[in-house]
């Protein structure tokens, strides 16, 4: 039986980059649970060009507790590796180097390494697999996979999340939105400005404005404290506009992200912004009428973890684990999209999410062991009746 480090070495050669297909890995996946006997269902995305995977362990009943992974993994394009991504590194400081690693294959493969075990263990109740795709482009292959986790599935009783947390329990995370706003001004010379409205100057307005957003949100005291960044953030993270330095600008266009607090919602912050960008449209259109101010969402929104309705998935935590503070995160996981689903979530997993995306990435051996170790508690746990 491969260990958890053996299966990450194989998991970490698939190069499962977003923007290509994961459907080798889940292959290999799928041959691995195969030699087990453990039935599985492959979902697909529209084209067929990738698929999440669902896997039960133990007896088709409800009670049981979900493990949820992403496939996927951000690319290396730019980055200084001193090793290569794709193939894992044992540099002798106690570090397995890879893409991936720690975000979050290292999981899937304590997982894997313990397939085995708990086929022999005769659950009493199931432990369900569920391997998403293209959660790093915005978690878009998670719903289909809850969808038919709800639909074919007993209900479990549990979720648990394994992006990388030093397995400490994280009972919250924000939720995040991403989109683009285009400004279309009128063209005119550079000397004339009277003739013209410069989309860029329009589109520098609304940034500024992005950010009083933030700060007002702040100010009237909508923080959570338990977050290192206390409130909903606002962040603008790439411009484009202009054609030439004595041409006032036609269009201009930016994009940026909302990561908001659970209890304040994105409905709730955009509003603020697309006030004041309609009461900038109707003033700028009376100088020019062709003005126009869009935005659009680039992704759905993905939605927060809120701290509630997780009792069952804390206490499967403490019961494995031992009492320990619970933590907040300002990153973006699948698990508010398993908690809207009325799965009680928790996000656990091996490695720091400090190495995740970086040049370099790794997980700690210890931390692979300590996943390991969450598992084998986890089969004994739902024997135990």
């Amino acid at each position: 039986m491969p260990s958890a480090q053996q299966l990450l070495e194989t998991l970490v050669s698939h190069a499962t980059v977003s923007r290509d297909s994961n459907l080798k890995l889940i292959e290999f996946i799928e041959g691995y649970l195969d030699d087990y006997g453990v039935p599985y269902t492959r979902i697909e995305n529209d084209d067929g060009s990738k698929a999440n995977l669902l896997a039960r362990i133990g007896p088709d009943v409800a009670g049981g507790v979900v493990l949820s992974g992403h496939t996927d993994v951000v690319p290396v394009d730019g980055q200084p590796w001193t090793s290569d991504p794709f193939t894992l590194t044992n540099k002798g400081d106690g570090r397995l180097y890879g893409r991936g690693t720690c975000d979050m294959k290292g999981f899937i493969a304590c997982a894997l390494a313990q397939v085995p075990h708990w086929v022999e263990q005769n659950l009493d109740r199931p432990i369900i697999l569920a391997f998403s795709y293209d959660e790093e482009v915005g978690c878009l292959g998670a719903p289909r996979l809850i969808e038919r986790l709800m639909a074919d599935y007993p209900r479990p009783a549990a979720v648990i999340i394994g992006e990388p947390t030093l397995m400490a329990p994280v009972v919250a995370q924000k939720g995040i939105t991403t989109l683009r706003t285009t400004v279309t001004g009128r063209e005119a010379h550079s000397s004339q400005v009277n003739q013209g409205v410069s989309a860029i100057h329009v589109a520098a307005r609304l940034v500024m404005k992005i950010e009083d957003i933030m700060a007002e949100l702040r100010d009237a005291g909508r923080v959570d404290e338990s977050f290192n960044v206390a409130h909903s953030s606002l962040h603008v993270g790439k411009i484009q506009g202009g054609t030439a330095i004595n041409i006032m600008a036609r269009e201009c266009r930016f994009d940026w992200e909302i990561r908001h607090l659970p209890q304040d919602g994105f409905d709730e912050v955009i509003a603020s912004f697309n006030d004041f960008a309609e009461g900038l449209e109707r003033e700028l259109k009376q100088r020019a009428p062709q003005v126009s101010i869009r935005t659009e969402k680039l992704i759905e929104t993905v939605p927060a973890l809120a701290d509630r309705d997780n009792r069952e998935a804390l206490s499967l935590y403490h019961a494995l684990l031992g009492e320990r503070d619970s933590e907040a995160v300002a990153y973006a996981t699948e698990g508010g999209q398993f908690q809207r689903a009325g799965l009680s979530t928790v996000i656990c997993g091996p490695g720091s999410i400090a190495q995740a995306h970086q040049p370099d990435e790794y997980i700690e051996v210890s931390q692979l062991e300590a996943g390991g170790d969450f598992m084998r508690r986890l089969g004994d746990y739902l024997s135990a009746g």
